[in-house]
This record gives structure tokens, C-alpha cells and sequence, in this order.
């Protein structure tokens, strides 16, 4: 009796062991099945309907785009070499020892205001960036010899900049690749840089390879201190990048750059996984503006950018400002993350309003006494906190702008854009 009751337990484990498996490998099945590799974006030559996921084979027709409006820029900033969009300005700087930032009015380019960063030096500023706490200033230009050590890119607080006492740090870095310091002489290197952007944790470097006409990426921690840049990735820019501007939550990066000829381009890196930048899709944009060195460039909505150029001696092309509409390329893109919201919604049986808001967004149906969350694309947590009865607010104002994603008790993840 004992060796039967034996046996038939040693056949149900077995038995148990054998459906395991064959359950595992039906979902292995029905997963590969489900899942279709290939060109995801409609305006793509080789734009595949059947694709699930996007392999970043994108292929694009050849597009020029030209500005909107262009505006000259005051005598002040002839090397404009960075923009950002703060505090409803466009801000930059010049890449020579000047040590002021310029507020500039986006309707027209004119200064509304300098602000010095007194106690700093400017070696060769090439680019700025932001969070929202700081501004990062990228010096780090390495054109003369390519064989600069004391690359960084300073930190500066914002609330300080106003206040017209700046306080500021520095994060210092070295290429992780870059053995070899010996002068190569006026542009002759891979190791210059001029364009870069921070992320929730991490600086990203764009090169400007003068040699290969490629761009490489290299991370960083955003932290003062000294650091090596690790080595990512490269794309094949066909010229040089000379400025990058990110919307992490739509995970779009723009680049901006010139071919040996000085005709300007843009690079517009959209639907990947942060930090694969290059994985997704990869459309180049001409601009036809000969002889205009592109060197800053900026967007708060992925719809409208600004671009600057500096002044160009040789063939006299004065410093400008230039303001673009690149909705007929982003804008299918834009739309389906804003349609992604009211369907996922919809799923969840109740809704938020007003979706974008930079204030405050209601929960309809109220519910109360009920935690909620938002949290940033990386899942960093930036607000928590509870819906009372009678009140189904949520305040927002104080969240930069972009993309988070918001959970109301076990509910499902919702997304919600913030707007400036």
C-alpha cells in the first residue's frame, strides 16, 4: 500500500512537471507569435502595418524644412552657441570668455536681460542644458587640439541666476575611450563635444567628431565630482552635432548640426528607451540655410524649435535666430502619446481633466480617502499623497513639464502631461 501511494505521487509531480513545461512553452509561443519586429512610424518609406515593436529600421524620404521666422541677434552674442527654454526665454551663452547668460525674448531674439556668473571661467562654453534645479553649462570644447584634461560642464542653480548670485559647481569628466593625448591640431579629433542633455540621473554627451563626421554618445552621473564618460553608442551623423535638446517624457531628442559645408541639419531621435537614443527612430532633417553655422537648439513641446547660428566671417552670414514648425514630422508621434491617455482611461472607467494641465487635474468619478502617486518616466516618485472625500484635486503645478504617470489606489497607471 505504501509503495502504491508512492507511485502515484511520484506520477502527479511528474504529471504537474510535464504541464509546467508545455504551459511555459505555449506562452513562449503565443509571446514570439504576438510580437512583430519592424518599422512602426506611418510617414517612413518602409513603414510596416503589421510591426509591434519598433526595431528602429525607419527609412525616411529626403526632407528640407526651412524656418518659420528668422531674426538677427544682438552684436553681444556673435557666438551664440547653446539655447534653452526657461521661464517662458530662450536662453544662451558665447563660447568665447564671456561669462553671461542672455535672456532673449522668443518672439523676436531680442536681449531682455544678462545675467553674469561671476566666479566662473569660460574656456570654451559650446552648450547649455537643464533641469529643474539647474542650468549645466557643457565646457568642454577640444576643437584647437583634442586633447583637452580638464573637460566639465558646470552646474548652476536656477533660483540663483535670478537672483544674480550665482551658485555653482562642477562635474568634471574624462572620455572613457580616449587614451591618447598627443595634439592633433585644428580640427582633427573625435573627442570635441559640443552638444549634451540631462536626464533624470544622468548627462548624455553627443560628440562632434571632426574626423568621422559621426557622433558618439557618452554617459555620466550628474553630480559634482570627477567622472569618467562611458562610452554608449554612435550614429552615423553625416556631419558634425553642435547641440541637443531632449523632452524625456515623449522621448524625443533633437540634434543640431552642419556638414563640412556649412549646411545645417537636424536629427530628430524619437520612440526609443532611455538611454538607447540611437534604437529608435532616426530622421534627418536638411535645412536650407547655406553658410549658417546651426549651433543651439530648443523645444518645450516637440512641436515648435528655435535654432541659433553664430556669426560667420568668411562668407559674411550674420548671428540669428530661427523658429521652426516641426509638427508635419512629430506631430503624428505627439498625437498617438495624447490618444494613448484617453484610452488607457477610458480602460480604467474614470478620467482626468484637464489632460495637459500646469495646474491642478481632476479625478472624475470622485474617489476619496484613496492614495495616488505620480511618478516620472524613470519611476521616480515626484508627488504622493491622498484624495479626500470631497476634494479629487491634484495639484501639478509645481512638476516641470513632460510626461508622468499617475496610480490612484491599485488602479491602473494613467499618463498625464504637464504643460508650461
Amino acid at each position: 500500500m505504501l509503495l502504491s501511494e508512492n507511485l502515484t505521487s511520484k506520477n502527479t509531480y511528474l504529471l504537474k512537471i510535464i504541464t509546467t513545461q508545455i504551459l511555459f512553452i505555449f506562452l513562449l509561443t503565443q509571446t514570439a507569435t504576438a510580437q512583430i519586429f519592424g518599422c512602426t512610424d506611418p510617414p517612413a518609406t518602409n513603414y510596416n502595418t503589421s510591426a509591434t515593436d519598433n526595431d528602429g529600421s525607419c527609412l525616411y524620404p529626403n526632407t528640407s524644412v526651412s524656418p518659420v521666422a528668422s531674426f538677427n541677434l544682438s552684436n553681444s552674442i556673435t557666438e551664440t552657441s547653446g539655447l534653452i527654454k526657461w521661464n517662458d526665454r530662450l536662453w544662451t551663452h558665447n563660447d568665447n570668455s564671456d561669462i553671461n547668460l542672455y535672456a532673449l525674448d522668443t518672439l523676436n531674439g531680442s536681449i531682455i536681460q544678462s545675467y553674469p556668473l561671476a566666479g566662473l571661467v569660460n574656456n570654451d562654453w559650446e552648450e547649455i542644458s537643464q533641469d529643474s534645479n539647474y542650468v549645466y553649462i557643457g565646457d568642454f570644447g577640444n576643437n584647437v587640439n583634442g586633447n583637452r584634461t580638464n573637460l566639465k560642464i558646470l552646474r548652476v542653480e536656477k533660483n540663483s541666476i535670478l537672483a544674480l548670485a550665482p551658485i555653482t559647481d562642477t562635474i568634471s569628466f574624462s572620455y572613457s575611450d580616449q587614451t591618447d593625448f598627443t595634439p592633433t591640431g585644428a580640427n582633427n579629433t573625435d573627442f570635441d563635444c559640443e552638444a549634451f542633455v540631462v536626464t533624470t540621473d544622468s548627462i548624455y554627451l553627443f560628440t562632434k567628431q571632426w574626423v568621422s563626421n559621426k557622433t558618439s554618445l557618452y554617459s555620466l552621473p550628474k553630480i559634482p565630482g570627477n567622472h569618467v564618460a562611458n562610452f554608449q553608442a554612435t550614429l552615423n551623423a553625416q556631419g558634425l552635432i553642435t547641440g541637443a535638446v531632449l523632452l524625456q517624457s515623449e522621448r524625443i531628442i533633437a540634434l543640431s548640426g552642419y556638414t563640412n559645408l556649412l549646411q545645417p541639419f537636424t536629427w530628430l531621435l524619437y520612440d526609443f528607451s532611455i538611454p538607447e537614443f540611437f534604437g529608435g527612430n532616426k530622421r534627418m532633417l536638411n535645412i536650407p540655410l547655406p553658410f549658417h553655422q546651426i549651433e543651439g537648439i530648443t523645444t518645450s513641446d516637440g512641436f515648435t524649435f528655435y535654432m541659433s547660428n553664430e556669426y560667420f566671417s568668411i562668407i559674411p552670414t550674420s548671428q540669428k535666430l530661427h523658429r521652426f514648425d516641426f509638427s508635419p514630422y512629430l506631430g503624428n508621434y505627439l498625437n498617438n502619446i495624447t490618444q494613448d491617455i484617453s484610452m488607457t482611461a477610458a480602460r480604467d472607467h474614470f478620467f482626468i481633466y484637464p489632460n495637459p494641465s500646469n495646474g491642478y487635474v481632476m479625478v472624475e468619478p470622485e474617489v476619496f480617502s484613496t492614495n495616488y502617486e505620480i511618478s516620472s518616466p524613470s519611476g521616480s516618485i515626484v508627488k504622493k499623497g491622498i484624495l479626500e472625500k470631497g476634494n479629487s484635486l491634484i495639484n501639478i503645478s509645481g512638476l516641470t513639464e513632460g510626461m508622468y504617470f499617475l496610480r490612484i489606489g491599485n488602479r491602473k497607471i494613467m499618463r498625464i502631461l504637464v504643460s508650461k
